[in-house]
């Protein structure tokens, strides 16, 4: 007898949950594509700058994707709005998508305020790689920084981000550092909101005015209430 139940209908590819599906590829398989990206610019380059920007071009592309799809992953679609919050989501989150592990360490720069760094000990994308001596400073780590800078630019944390070698005393392989820079506007636009939720109690930020506009290199103008022990 045949039944006659109902018939599962093949749900819209566009109906199904963005799962995080299978993790993991080839080693192999990745070392030799991204010996071949670099191959290749390499032939379309004149000097090492040029190849560094590219690599960090197709970084770039890969960041501003991988942010997207982590965010679509997220239950409410959230993105970081504060700055240590998307420090913290590229040293973890964004790692351990990319390289399966956080990173080695985060760290803020000791001279300059809006500089962090990010630091791993063997990157990814140097293991494979065997630099002629007539490339010595060339460094494969532009992609990953390129990765960073499209996180944070995509964020709304616009920043210079730069890949170095940094030796260790002891170990005969320097560890990489990933340069962060933040751009002036995302320093401006911290101390705004410094401002907007917190109180001076020594000093009035503006006498003449308890609410002040203040113009963003952007363009855009921001309102922002003063407060001091006097006028609270």
């Amino acid at each position: 007898m045949i039944g006659t139940g109902k018939i599962k209908q093949n749900a819209n590819v566009l109906d199904k949950p963005l799962g995080k599906g299978k993790q993991e590829v080839s080693l192999s398989a990745f070392a030799f594509l991204f010996s071949e990206l670099v191959q290749y610019n390499q032939t379309q380059v004149d000097n090492i700058s040029e190849l560094e920007t590219r690599l960090e071009d197709a970084g770039y592309a890969v960041g501003a994707r991988v942010l997207e799809l982590l965010c679509h992953r997220d239950k409410g679609n959230r993105r970081e709005t504060r700055l240590l919050g998307i420090l913290s989501f590229v040293h973890s989150t964004v790692w351990k998508v990319l390289f399966g592990k956080v990173a080695d360490s985060l760290e803020k720069g000791t001279e300059h305020e809006d500089e962090y760094m990010i630091s791993e000990k063997e990157l990814l994308v140097n293991r494979f790689i065997s630099i002629p001596k007539d490339m010595g400073t060339f460094h494969c780590g532009a992609f990953v920084a390129g990765i960073v800078k499209g996180v944070l630019e995509n964020a709304g944390f616009p920043a210079v981000v730069t890949a170095h070698f940094v030796p260790v005393e002891g170990q005969q392989r320097p560890r990489t550092t990933i340069l962060i820079k933040f751009a002036e506007e995302v320093g401006t636009l911290l101390m705004l909101l410094h401002l907007i939720f917190h109180r001076y109690p020594q000093s009035c930020i503006a006498e003449r005015s308890k609410v002040s506009l203040i113009r963003m290199p952007s363009g855009y103008w921001y309102g922002i209430k003063d407060y001091c022990n006097k006028c609270g």
